[in-house]
């Protein structure tokens, strides 16, 4: 059922069908003529699997999974000026033709006559530059999730920066007495506060006690139904179950029947694996990597046994499928060309996925240089808010997640040669994952991939 263009096929196309009877009593089923497709649209350097809880949470209310795609932008980084190429990097103009396409072959899959947009922040901007231009006949619902749409600054040096609110891109886009187009219905939803790119202060955009000339309110839009979610994130504003809430109730029309994620009696796993060219997150498929994975003891992160799955991957950078039990936790081993070795420990997959996308950790570097061992742990769809949040790495709250407004995703754990192989936990409120501390000397790196 994947769509057969780059475009879907890279990102997500329907997720994959899982043989077997549900673990859980039968979803009520949402008659697909009342929702409209639904196309998911990631942020500034990311990837489509940010929406994985988002499509598990659609299903398990009865969307049907074969209504929903999320899309992989080839070069997800913008540029530093709109207007001058940088390698790896994309234009807004770039993102607004690839989303382009992959409406029109959304359409074309599904025979809708129109779909239904959700994009956090960048995504959001390539959303409302197809609508804006040309595209809103295509459009009917447009979700925009902590987007800046007033910048995340508003000056008048860098005017050629996609997020300067006084630049040309957003200029035009906010240009009118409405700042939403006629004919496609609007929502935004925005932190009350703890969004990292919609401070009225410069330091979170490196210039400290310089003012942004953007508030709390810069997501919001004249003409569009605006809503405040509370003390959430950046990312949080698309991907925490109360973003959830709201983004099934505008496509959909009513309250969805629930909000936990059904698990599945059998899932596959599949997706693509990137790169980090010069240290530049893309989405480019990246051939001849190999992908194993282990089952794992929850409480040790010890492997129970050999791979489960083990593939590498061609010139379409895809792995899998490897098939699972919804319980168990997984040890994901990526080896790919001229990267770290890096072991990926994530938490137990209640239902299938076939954007389980893995890039390489970062290298290792001079920070990390008398280091037995380097581990992370990582928050994909949020940030690490202190004191909002307990976060807990090897049972010591991390010194490298800064407290306030929430703007780290990341905390590095470094041991001793000493320490290396031994268990480590990872704790973020209700999430725990058991990792493996590996030898950095083997060029490897640990990442506890939070899920939640």
């Amino acid at each position: 059922m994947a769509l057969t263009r780059r475009r879907i096929l890279q990102g997500a196309g329907a997720l994959s069908l899982v043989a077997g009877r549900l673990a859980a009593p039968a979803l009520a089923q949402t008659p697909a003529g009342e929702v409209p497709p639904i196309l998911f649209v990631h942020g500034n350097g990311d990837h489509a699997a940010l929406w994985i809880t988002t499509l598990w949470r659609m299903e398990s209310c009865g969307v049907p999974r074969e209504r929903m795609f999320a899309i992989n932008f080839t070069d997800p980084l913008a540029r530093t000026d709109d207007r001058v190429a940088q390698a790896n990097r994309s234009s807004t103009e770039d993102a607004r033709r690839e989303l382009g396409e992959a409406i029109r072959e959304l359409k074309q899959k599904t025979g809708a006559a129109r779909v239904a947009l959700v994009g956090n922040s960048r995504g959001g901007n390539a959303i409302r530059n197809v609508i804006r231009n040309g595209g809103g006949g295509d459009v009917s619902h447009a979700v925009l999730c902590g987007t800046p749409n007033h910048g995340i600054y508003a000056w008048d040096d860098g005017l050629g920066n996609e997020f300067n609110g006084r630049g040309p891109f957003l200029h035009g886009l906010n240009a009118g007495d409405s700042e939403v187009t006629a004919g496609t219905a609007f929502l935004t939803l925005r932190s009350d506060g703890l969004d990292k790119f919609a401070q009225g202060d410069g330091r979170f955009v490196g210039k400290p006690g310089v003012p942004t000339n953007v508030t709390a309110e810069g997501p919001a839009l004249k003409g569009a139904t605006n809503l405040v979610l509370g003390a959430v994130d950046h990312r949080e504003t698309a991907f925490h179950p109360r973003a959830f809430r709201e983004i099934y109730k505008f496509i959909v029309g009513r309250e969805p029947p629930r909000i936990d994620i059904v698990p599945e009696a059998a899932v596959r796993l599949s997706g693509l694996v990137t790169g980090l060219p010069e240290g530049v997150p893309t989405n480019r498929p990246v051939s001849g990597a190999t992908v194993d994975v282990y089952y794992l003891s929850a409480e040790t992160g010890e492997r129970l046994g050999g791979p489960l799955h083990s593939s590498q991957t061609g010139a379409d950078g895809r792995w899998g499928p490897a098939q699972v039990d919804p319980s168990w936790p997984l040890e994901f081993v990526l080896t790919s060309p001229g990267a770290v070795t890096t072991h990926i420990y994530r938490s137990p997959f209640p239902r299938s996925s076939d954007i389980v996308h893995l890039r390489p950790a970062r290298p290792l570097g001079q920070a990390d240089a008398g280091a037995g061992a380097v581990l992370l742990m990582s928050r994909p769809r949020g940030y690490f808010g202190l004191p909002r949040d307990i976060v807990l790495f090897d049972g010591k709250e991390p010194t490298d997640v800064k407290t306030g407004v929430p703007t780290d995703s990341m905390t590095t754990l470094r041991l001793a040669a000493a320490e290396a192989g031994r268990p480590v936990a990872a704790i973020f409120n209700q999430e725990r994952i058991v990792m493996r501390a590996w030898p950095a000397a083997e060029n490897r790196i640990a990442i506890a991939e939070l899920t939640y």
